[in-house]
């Protein structure tokens, strides 16, 4: 039976549905919808559809959305007309056909952090190990005996040795060291880091000590006091740092809680893996015996010449009281320098400046790096104006030895056990 009303047919020969059969394309007359005259208030002219193919009972067909494609064209809409596959003609497919999905920038940024992260991490655990492995943990305070009591704060001695150890004969030419054999102290001072400040006390070598009972550090072998009184210096020359240590200790009786020691090479390389150190120099001066020639003014020294500025004494008119004061300055200098995000945060930098004094410090057995850093960040905070430093109190002299006051010593002493602010002078 004939479903098409008004006698229309599907087959080829009728005026009707068919392929060619009229002036218009085949889509357009079948799907009016896609039609470009179809607009609001268009009479569409063409029969309703058969039974079998109308929609359910009190539906409607959807207008279809143009996609913006057929306004290129003049003629009719090639594509499908119902759902959204088919040729997207590159567009961005909203989730639902095979386009490219949206970028999740979140989770981008989330996994970018997370990575930062864990490199971070992974870099600080490696560099910790590797400078942890570096320390040559030689000195051992449980050999020096007869200890005063730990008071707050934390004390460190700070030497500056004048060992040529790896140093060739060129080296030892160019900085002016000599070639004398051992080891001797050519500098000494105490840090106290505490919560009023940092104090940093400078030791003259030439201070007069009494040598008390030790034991041997190698011998094990006791050895009773006799009232010898010497030069601070030879102490450490007579049996090395466990009897500077000792010594220290009974003439002050502050209690030396780290020892740290650094030689001239590790000191010149220092300070060239840093770039240098800027000091302003007040007053011109020269030392054959240091190799010291500094004009006056602001300058940045190399290792050479920082090295030649912290072993002058002959140049000047307090001697070895002079040469203390500018070792504490260049120290505090160096550190305040060295502690910045230029270098902290610059690998190409941070690594040579912690090799070159990690390979020559020698400290006691029981420093951690953590304790090491906390040393260097008070003796920056000497410079920045949240500490002091001073030389040990003189009252005179003995056949040139430098004679401590024993009055200011004893209160020095007493502030820096209680972790007070110390108001004592040198003078």
């Amino acid at each position: 039976m004939n479903e098409w009303p008004n006698g229309w047919s599907g087959d080829r020969n009728g005026n009707g549905y068919g392929r060619g059969s009229g002036a218009d394309p085949e889509g357009a007359r079948a799907m009016p919808q896609v039609r470009r005259d179809a607009a609001p208030g268009y009479q569409r002219q063409e029969p309703p559809l058969p039974p079998s193919m109308s929609p359910r009972r009190g539906a409607t067909v959807p207008p279809q959305q143009s996609q913006g494609y057929d306004d290129a064209y003049d003629g009719y809409n090639t594509g499908q007309v119902y759902g959204g596959g088919g040729g997207g003609g590159g567009r961005y497919d909203d989730g639902y056909g095979g386009g490219r999905p949206r970028p999740r920038w979140g989770r981008r940024i989330k996994w970018t952090i997370i990575t930062v992260v864990v490199v971070l991490a992974v870099a600080s655990v490696a560099t910790y190990f590797w400078a942890d492995g570096k320390l040559r943990r030689q000195v051992d305070l449980s050999k020096v005996i007869d200890r005063p009591e730990t008071g707050d704060g934390t004390n460190y001695l700070i030497v500056g040795s004048d060992s040529r150890e790896g140093m060739t004969a060129e080296q030892k030419k160019k900085l002016h060291t000599g070639s004398a054999e051992g080891k001797r102290t050519d500098s000494m001072m105490i840090l106290h880091d505490g919560s009023n400040g940092p104090t940093l006390i400078s030791l003259p070598r030439d201070s007069d000590v009494e040598i008390p009972s030790f034991v041997g550090s190698d011998s094990g072998k006791k050895y009773p006091g006799t009232g010898r009184h010497t030069k601070l210096n030879a102490a450490y020359a007579e049996d090395g740092p466990e009897l500077l240590v000792r010594t220290v200790e009974a003439n002050t009786h502050l209690h030396i809680d780290h020892y740290v020691e650094i030689g001239f090479a590790g000191f010149a390389n220092i300070v060239d893996a840093i770039g240098g150190v800027e000091m302003d120099i007040p007053k011109a001066f020269k030392d054959k015996w240091s190799g010291a020639d500094f004009p006056a003014g602001k300058q940045t020294l190399n290792g050479q010449q920082a090295l030649a500025f912290v072993r002058t004494r002959h140049a000047f008119a307090g001697s070895d009281l002079d040469r203390t004061k500018n070792q504490q300055k260049f120290l505090s200098s160096l550190a305040s320098q060295t502690a910045t995000p230029g270098t902290v945060l610059n690998p190409f930098k941070l690594y040579p400046v912690m090799g070159a004094g990690l390979d020559t410090l020698i400290v006691d057995k029981d420093m951690s790096l953590w304790d090491l850093g906390e040393m260097f960040f008070a003796m920056k905070g000497v410079t920045s104006g949240d500490g002091k430093s001073m030389n040990m109190p003189v009252s005179g002299s003995t056949g040139g030895n430098l004679v401590w006051d024993k009055a200011k010593l004893q209160q020095l002493v007493q502030q820096l056990n209680n972790d007070e602010k110390v108001t004592v002078s040198s003078n």
